[in-house]
This record gives structure tokens, C-alpha cells and sequence, in this order.
């Protein structure tokens, strides 16, 4: 089986993140795979496990996103993939980085592609489908499980709080929800074997992309943390002296009616 997983490095959320002009400041920063993204690794090697074939993890971004590619190697993954649009591409969105996925995957006839639901840093959940829908491929988001018999696989979905089960034909691309699995930690041998693991390096040249091809169809104005907030109030007094307190506050200070 043919299987491709989508990943992306970014900031760890556990550490500190801050700001500098309208941008994440990275110096000092920790990176991490999403962890999104993870469930799909993790994913991807049991399914090659329980049917056979090869894992292909494919990064878009800087050189620095070879060291997440490494990780995924030495969980268990045969091969990565960087497309490196670092000198290439200013400002990209989810349009840019799933026409370049998918500029890449249409002549690989993948079985099965997996990716996270969703980038912790940007949380738009846009990449999977639009590949999917690039490469004419079915999709099923946020999936809690996957069985697969032969082409036909049968996938458990999230829908907030609930579940449905879809039964779909390969090829097909899924993203992953918590819940799929546990991603296993890479072992000391995993990683010795990592560093022997073919890791290829690409640009939007070797993809026969043009910039204008792959143009952000967004654009960020500004990006900011969000305020602190303030303690709580607790209102005195007679009932009806507090609700009169109440709306005043929401009028004058919260400024919400």
C-alpha cells in the first residue's frame, strides 16, 4: 500500500510564544510535529504494519522542518519528502500548501493519505480537503478510526460529542482526531535507523510551479494575542440592585449591549 502523510512543524504551545511586530517571534521558540499530525504518523505505520506498502512523510516549508521529518522517521516512517519554499514563497496560506501537495502526489497514486485535523498554530483544518479535492480523491475529517479490507475501508468519525461510521473506497484521505491512536515514542534504534532513512529535498522548480502558481488567497492583516483577563467581579446588595449593577457594567464597561 502506497501511504502518504501530511505534516507540519510547529511552535510548541506548552512553551512561551511571543510577539514581534505582527509576527511569532522564533528566536528561542521550541518546534514540534503538530500533534495532529502525529496521530497521522502513527496511523500511517499501523496500517503499513497491518497491510504492507511504505510511508512517505512530505513537509512544505524551511530547512529547519527536517528535524520533525527525522522524528517521523525514527517512529517508524521509510521515507520524507521536504518541499522547501523557504527562498521561494513570502506568504502562503492553505491554497498554497495544498496546491503544492498535490502538485506533488498526482502522478504517485497514493492508496491512502493521512493528515492531522487540524495546525495548532493556525487550527483552519483547510489542507486535507483541498488536496483531496485537487487530486479528485474521497475524504473523511476527524476520524477516531480506520479499518481497511482491501480497497474498501470503513472509518469512524467525530461529529462533536457523537460519532458516525462511513464506509468509503480507496484511495482515500483521512485526517486525524485525538482519540485514533497513541503515537509510540521514537526508540534509540528507531532513531539510528532514522539518520540512514532517505529524506529527499525538493523546490517549486523540480514541481515545475511558478510563485503565481501557488499565490496565498488570503491575506493576515495582523496577528495578536489575545487580552488578559481580568478578575471577577461578584455583585452585592439586593437582588434587583445587582441586576440594575449588572447591566451597567455590561453597558459602560464590557460595552457588549
Amino acid at each position: 500500500m502506497n501511504i502518504y502523510v501530511l505534516m507540519k512543524r510547529t511552535f510548541d504551545t506548552e512553551e512561551k510564544i511571543t510577539l514581534s511586530a505582527c509576527c511569532i517571534n522564533e528566536d528561542g521558540a521550541e518546534f514540534i510535529i503538530n500533534p495532529y499530525d502525529e496521530y497521522a504518523v502513527e496511523e500511517a505505520i499501523q496500517v503499513r504494519e497491518a497491510q504492507g506498502g511504505e510511508v512517505t512523510v512530505i513537509s512544505i516549508g524551511s530547512q529547519e522542518a527536517v528535524t520533525q521529518l527525522r522524528t517521523a522517521l525514527a517512529m517508524g516512517a521509510d521515507k520524507a519528502v521536504l518541499i522547501n519554499i523557504e527562498d521561494a514563497i513570502e506568504n502562503g496560506d492553505q491554497y498554497t500548501t495544498a496546491k503544492i501537495i498535490a502538485e506533488y502526489l498526482k502522478d504517485k497514486s497514493p492508496d491512502l493519505i493521512l493528515g492531522g485535523n487540524v495546525a495548532i498554530d493556525g487550527g483552519s483544518g483547510q489542507v486535507g480537503p483541498r488536496v483531496a479535492e485537487l487530486l479528485g480523491m474521497n475524504y473523511v475529517t476527524t476520524i477516531t478510526k480506520l479499518d481497511i479490507d482491501g480497497t474498501r475501508a470503513t472509518v469512524v468519525r467525530d461529529v462533536e460529542g457523537d460519532s458516525e461510521v462511513i464506509e468509503t473506497n480507496l484511495p482515500l484521505l483521512v485526517t486525524a482526531q485525538q482519540g485514533l491512536n497513541e503515537p509510540r515514542y521514537p526508540s534509540l534504534p528507531g532513531i539510528m535507523k532514522a539518520k540512514k532513512k532517505p529524506l529527499a529535498e525538493l523546490e517549486l522548480d523540480d514541481l515545475n510551479l511558478e510563485e503565481d502558481d501557488v499565490e496565498a488567497k488570503t491575506k493576515t492583516i495582523e496577528i495578536f494575542l489575545p487580552p488578559k483577563k481580568e478578575a471577577g467581579r461578584i455583585l452585592e446588595g439586593e437582588l434587583e440592585q445587582q441586576a440594575k449593577e449588572l447591566v451597567q457594567l455590561l453597558h459602560n464597561e464590557a460595552k457588549v449591549i
